[in-house]
């Protein structure tokens, strides 16, 4: 059965704390200064007062927020300056660029010194704690327009400054601290948070380096979303669709830690990543990828939903040098299900004009004029079972009816729209179209028969055993990662070795399966959950469960110095 809250236990000898009075407790008796940091998504005007209500001396109160540079001039220290309304380039500041001077803590003898907000481990202190709220909860308040942006705590939160400046920003200063904070605090649930000391964080994660680990899923909702997750995986039946499911995107994604509901904390599974990137990514990944975990696997739900829009993503030096991600976004989709009559748009005709293309393209954005994107854009019917790649600057789409599972490269902001059908967002207002960026990349050699031939390849076997085979179904020189598909027959047990590069799995036909470790570990993975088994695991096995099953892999390919 789907796991909505996969967890697992913290390390041997690791100290959670559950509510105010007892996550106060955990601060050491004699008054010290505490820096408490986090991001803005983080009530700390709620925090600090609860602190404050259950220690027993006396406390002065610090809150960095008060002595941010002011707005115009954080604005300047960390945007690019370019004004384009869609993106901005990764911002790579320090967060000390929101201070023009620190505040400094002095306070009498006697008294605890509480400093908190973004950046209060900047300033001098005893003890630090990292409270945090998964970046989910972050985007909902934006878009709710109760968020704020990162030094900007009294004006409207703006996504675009969200992902591009915020978010990388934030998790650098965040890695950075993994090391050395005395207890992360997760506060979901600003009345009922969970403290898990920094020893028994560091602890636990050094375990879950070496084991599969599974992160915890979510779907969010956007305007083409189907309704596939609700029905069949049991995701919010209230909410107005399940469009884009998050599976493994390491960015946002986060391991739970605890033993139930409301005795938990979730961590970022990026932290896996920083503290132990050789265990996790492999010596070979870890030297190309540095702490980025390269690979993404996630949903998208058309089921009795729309077509997504037609668009394409950065080719490598674009999204390198405009965007500044040191790597692209090549995609692929392995379709999960797919309805009578659903297409899979890829690549350009072979008779298509890129000059008509682009004219059709802004007529579109600028004027409302509907375009046909099937006068340009190849069509493949949606066959289930089937992948497709999609290399930086290929336009494609997913159309309506299909349940993709998207195995990707990392990058996940730059969907560089050409065509979005002139549908409405959620508040009724065109959707916003990078069209220019789009054309900017758009790949006109990708075309005609070339296209069948390259991006939808015939599943090539790779190896077999009794009752199972494993093959490669999608492998493209320019793609670092390669997709591969085990095919189990009821009761088989087919044998694998990360043999130092990780795997990522998942289940896409059948009940499920059993991963067995050569040190003695056990996972199940039920049907549509994802999986993620380190490097360091070595060899493994994977077993089926309840009858034949199929099971989707993918992995960074070997570098060239490792071919050679």
């Amino acid at each position: 059965m789907y796991r909505l809250d996969p967890r697992y236990g913290p390390a041997p000898g690791a100290v959670m704390a559950t509510g105010w009075p007892a996550v106060a407790a955990q601060l050491p008796g004699c008054p010290r200064t505490v820096a408490v940091e986090g991001p803005p998504s983080v009530d700390f005007d709620r925090l600090a007062s609860r602190l404050v209500e259950h220690l027993a001396a006396p406390v002065r109160t610090l809150d960095v927020r008060a002595h941010y540079a002011p707005p115009g001039t954080v604005r300047e220290r960390t945007e690019d300056g370019s004004g384009d309304p869609h993106y901005c380039k990764l911002a790579d500041n320090p967060l000390s660029d929101l201070f023009d001077e620190l505040p400094g803590a002095d306070g009498p003898p006697g008294e605890y010194r509480l400093v908190y907000g973004p950046g209060a481990s900047l300033v001098p202190h005893d003890v630090l704690w990292y409270a945090d709220v998964p970046k989910r909860h972050a985007e909902a308040a934006v878009a709710a327009g109760t968020g704020r942006n990162l030094g900007l705590p009294h004006e409207p939160g703006d996504l675009r400054r969200l992902f591009y400046v915020d978010w990388p920003v934030l998790d650098r200063h965040r890695d950075a601290l993994a090391p050395r904070v005395d207890a992360w605090l997760d506060v979901q649930d600003p009345d009922r948070p969970v403290h898990l000391d920094g020893t028994g964080l560091r602890a636990t994660l050094a375990d879950l380096a070496r084991r599969p680990v599974r992160t915890r899923p979510y779907f969010n909702s956007t305007p083409w979303g189907g309704h596939w997750a609700q029905r069949r995986l049991g995701f919010d039946a209230g909410a107005r669709n399940t469009a884009l499911g998050y599976e493994l995107i390491a960015p946002e994604s986060g391991i739970l830690i605890g033993t139930g509901p409301g005795r938990q904390a979730e961590i970022p599974f990026q932290l896996l990543c920083v503290l132990h990137p050789e265990e996790m990514l492999g010596a070979d990944a870890h030297a190309r990828f540095g702490t980025s975990f390269p690979i993404r696997f996630d949903y998208l739900d058309t089921v009795d939903g729309g077509n997504l829009s037609v668009h394409c993503h950065p080719r490598e030096r674009y999204m390198r040098e405009r965007f500044g991600w040191p790597y692209t976004q090549h995609e692929s989709y392995y379709m999960t299900v797919g309805g009578p009559g659903a297409r899979v748009f890829l690549g350009l005709r072979e008779d298509a004009d890129a000059d008509l293309f682009r004219k059709e393209v802004e007529e579109a954005a600028k004027d409302g004029v509907p375009m046909d994107p099937e006068d340009h854009v190849l069509t493949f019917p949606a066959e289930r079972g089937r992948l497709f790649l999609i290399p930086a600057g290929t336009p494609h789409a997913s159309g309506a009816g299909n349940l993709v599972l998207e195995i990707s490269a990392t990058p996940y902001l730059y969907s560089l729209r050409f065509y979005d059908w002139l549908r409405p967002d959620a508040d009724g207002r065109p959707r916003a179209l990078p069209y220019e960026h789009g054309l900017a990349n758009l790949d006109t050699a990708r075309r005609g028969d070339a296209v069948a031939h390259d991006l939808v390849q015939e599943p090539r076997v790779l190896r077999s055993g009794p009752g199972w085979r494993e093959e490669v179904i999608g492998a493209l020189d320019e793609m670092f990662y390669e997709v591969r598909r085990f095919t189990l027959d009821a009761d088989a047990e087919a044998t694998d070795d990360t043999a130092g590069r990780f795997h990522v799995l998942n289940v896409v036909d059948g009940e499920g399966v059993e991963l067995r470790t050569a040190a003695g570990d056990r996972h199940p993975l039920s049907y549509a959950e994802t999986l993620t088994v380190p490097a360091a695991v070595g060899p493994y096995r994977v077993a089926a469960r309840g009858g034949p099953v199929r099971v989707v892999k993918a992995l960074v390919r070997a570098s060239a110095a490792d071919r050679s």
